[in-house]
């Protein structure tokens, strides 16, 4: 028997009949990633097996430096082949690390090969998977309708002209690409140097000058606007928590002008700040009827030689354990007390607080929206099989599972699509258990039908995206 074999991650027969009735056949709702939308809109065509396996994904690097590969292998200008065989060393020590489950997944769903991954298999591999590159199918187009991806939610800064996806509207493809508003450099008033060089990309973007706090948000809600008409309908912030301060316009506005005069924020100024922002941002989205996505808890940058020799994104940020309850309260107050609080979707990074973050956003369910505030699913370093049940049983215990959007990729990679397979076999096997437990009835109707939901049409329904 190969090592991905039908019953993986199986282990009950009612965990087999609801994967194999009710969750592997379902499209994918990708709400949430990273894909360059030039890649989909040129049909990117992957020229070896490094290109399409290992570039740009940070995971990989990690295990690759923590095996003692040394960077020009990892990052660095080595020959692709070296590179590729690196990580193919590496792959045997990334045993119970999610890694090697997504490595053979991949191998085996792409590239239709059963072998285990190792420095001895690395040249079959490599051969192999190079020649099936050339299909049609494993182009970046041909990937998305594969894996009958109906949506994908990729994420935008909002000075992006976003001509990527107007090209892709031409193409008419069974799947849907929509940008995401990211406006985390508008934060950045503690940067000067960064902020301002952002702000006046801002400026050129709308056509007009950004003299004060009234012109950056305008411009702003003009870009929030903008990618609205382009089928946008989910803002995201990648923040190490939620920001909350009492201030008030005129405060702001001098932060704002000191910034632009190339004076740093302190602390405080800088929480200020951006509560203000976060919050007019919530409106326009409650305004529109967005979902708001926050990812906290990352920190980011961790090896400053790293950071100066490579940049950010390169696999050097880690879980903080900030305290995170009280301020993502009275965000969520701050909009709430004036009935101006979008749908949200909380992915917490620090799994130990998911409870916490959990029985938060119980308090601010409207009566309205079935699951309008969503613990999102595992995150980043989360994103595992320990994390993700964790995450469900939070999800579960304090709030409604059958109203959870299911899984997303949040990857660079177009070879990401079989985690949502690992989620869902790990989600068939978490429900069948309680089945076989006699946990939940022995109805496979009632328990299929959630779980059917869970994997597509609850992100469906949520998030308001036509993917028709």
């Amino acid at each position: 028997m190969t090592f991905i074999n039908d019953d993986f991650m199986l282990q009950n027969d009612a965990a087999k009949e609801l994967y194999n009735q009710h969750a592997k056949d379902e499209p994918i709702f990708d709400y949430h990633c990273h894909l360059p939308p030039e890649d989909v809109a040129g049909n990117r065509r992957f020229a070896n097996m490094f290109e399409i396996w290992l570039e740009g994904d940070h995971y990989k690097w990690r295990a690759m430096r923590a095996n003692g590969v040394p960077e020009p292998l990892v990052t660095g200008d080595a020959d692709p082949y070296d590179k590729f065989v690196a990580w193919c060393k590496t792959v045997p020590n990334t045993m119970r690390n999610p890694l090697y489950h997504w490595s053979h997944l991949e191998l085996k769903r792409y590239f239709d090969i059963d072998l285990v991954i190792s420095e001895d298999t690395a040249k079959e591999i490599w051969e192999a998977g190079n020649e099936r590159l050339k299909s049609e199918d494993l182009s970046a187009q041909g990937i998305l309708k594969n894996f009958k991806v109906k949506m994908v939610g990729t994420t935008d800064d909002p000075t992006d002209a976003l001509e990527h996806h107007k090209s892709i509207v031409s193409l008419g493809l069974g799947t849907k690409v929509v940008p995401t508003f990211r406006p985390d450099k508008g934060l950045l008033v503690d940067a000067p140097g960064q902020f301002n060089s952002w702000v006046d990309k801002l400026a050129d973007v709308c056509g007009a000058p950004i003299k004060s706090l009234g012109d950056f948000l305008s411009a702003l809600k003009s870009r929030h606007d903008f990618f609205h008409e382009m089928g946008g309908r989910l803002s995201d912030h990648g923040i190490e928590r939620c920001f909350f301060a009492e201030t008030d316009e005129a405060s702001v506005e001098a932060i704002f002008k000191n910034a632009r005069d190339d004076q740093a924020a302190t602390v405080d100024e800088k929480e200020q700040f951006g509560f203000y922002l976060m919050r007019e941002i919530g409106r326009w989205n409650a305004e529109k009827g967005w979902a708001m996505q926050l990812h906290i808890g990352a920190l980011r940058n961790n090896n400053s030689r790293k950071f100066k020799e490579l940049g950010a994104d390169t696999g050097f940020d880690s879980i903080s354990d900030i305290p995170q309850i009280g301020k993502l309260g009275q965000f969520f107050d701050s909009l709430e007390s004036t009935d101006q609080l979008p749908k949200a979707v909380v992915y917490n990074l620090n799994w130990t607080d998911n409870y916490a973050v959990m029985a938060m956003l119980c308090n601010f369910q409207d009566g309205k929206t079935p699951g309008k505030m969503q613990l999102g699913t595992g995150w980043w370093h989360s994103d595992q099989k320990e994390a993700m049940i964790a995450q469900m049983n939070a999800l579960s215990n304090l709030g409604l599972f059958p109203h959870f959007v299911g899984m997303l990729t949040d990857s660079r990679s177009f070879l990401s699509y079989p985690r949502h397979e690992y989620f869902r076999r790990i989600l068939c096997n978490l429900v069948g258990a309680d089945v076989e437990n006699g946990e939940l009835p022995d109805d496979m109707n009632l328990v299929g039908n959630m779980v059917r939901r869970i994997c597509y049409q609850n992100a469906v329904d949520y998030f308001g995206v036509d993917v028709d």
